[in-house]
């Protein structure tokens, strides 16, 4: 049986290569793809995941627009990472596309209620409001989750502040509902995506598939590299989104440790920071957080993902 995921995200380069994957891959049947504000805001985000869909030819996959602002603070994006679109560096093609007329919000809520329990796994590659949103409007899906497996956080390191990942600062408030729902939690954070770095060597493996996504990818990775050397200093960019799909198709790609994680709402310095628990002994929890990537298996399943789009 295929894995039933609902994909959640603010595309976004590596959120556009999430996609990719979740569609590309046979292990993986795609319920779903619903946006939220993150990376840029909701109506670029929205218009972003529509081109994606269009550039892969996604058939019998609802798109729906969520939440357009955290569920607290202002809205922040990403354009130094992301750009001025969200999705800078390709062109993106029109698309005749529509988005369901449920907001995001609902269509989770009656995905999860309407398939067996524990069958849906959530996949949210952006910040958490849609998923909080929906876990605080019918509280009976925490029960029926299969499990959250997000991208976010990061128990050694931030990027968008000195202890803080950016999915989780843009909506603290979001995330500690979501990490204290009861629910299982993984947490692809920082410290595992930063291994999935997008080297020269990968990059021309997928151009040699020679496919508009393969050149969509190549593109992608080119801006992205580039606006990730001049704002945080990487030689090559790190893919975060993707791992988080990977981790739904094959855990035994991906390490990950059992620990207890809250996330900071009142740090002056700290706020939005994922907290782990590595304490010893350890205590009884419902959250695991990544800690190590079969590299070369992870992009073997993104390549090939990206060979059966064509």
């Amino acid at each position: 049986m295929r894995k039933k995921i609902i994909l959640d995200c603010d595309p976004g380069h590596d959120d556009a290569i999430a996609m990719l994957l979740a569609y590309g891959n046979p292990e993986i049947e795609l319920l779903a793809v619903t946006t939220v504000v993150g990376n840029q805001t909701l109506e670029k985000v929205s218009r972003n995941a529509l081109a994606i869909a269009e550039i892969a030819q996604m058939k019998n996959v609802p798109f729906a627009k969520g939440a357009d602002r955290p569920i607290v603070r202002e809205i922040e994006v990403a354009p130094s990472i992301h750009g001025e679109s969200g999705l800078d560096g390709p062109k993106l093609p029109e698309s005749n596309r529509t988005f369901n007329e449920k907001h995001a919000v609902e269509l989770i809520i009656d995905l999860i209620m309407s398939h067996p329990e524990k069958t849906i796994t959530l996949v949210p590659t952006g910040g958490l409001t849609n998923i909080a949103l929906a876990a605080r409007l019918e509280p009976k899906i925490i029960e029926r989750v299969k499990e959250v497996v997000l991208m976010g956080g990061g128990y050694h390191t931030g990027n968008w502040s000195a202890v803080a990942e950016f999915n989780i600062k843009i909506d603290p408030e979001a995330a500690h509902i979501v990490f204290n729902a009861g629910w299982k939690v993984t947490m692809v954070g920082l410290d595992l995506t930063h291994q999935a770095l997008a080297t020269p060597d990968v990059v021309e493996r997928i151009a040699k598939i020679d496919t508009k996504p393969a050149e969509f990818v190549v593109e992608l990775l080119e801006f992205f590299g580039k606006m990730y050397k001049q704002a945080q200093g990487f030689n090559y960019p790190p893919v975060h989104d993707p791992c988080a799909v990977a981790y739904v198709i094959d855990p035994t790609l991906i390490e990950t440790v059992s620990v207890p994680v809250n996330i900071e709402l009142t740090g002056t310095h700290t706020l939005g920071m994922t907290v782990a628990d590595f304490r010893y002994p350890p205590k009884p929890c419902n959250t695991q957080v990544a800690t190590k990537l079969d590299k070369e298996r992870f992009w073997n399943l993104i390549i090939d993902a990206i060979k059966r789009l064509n």
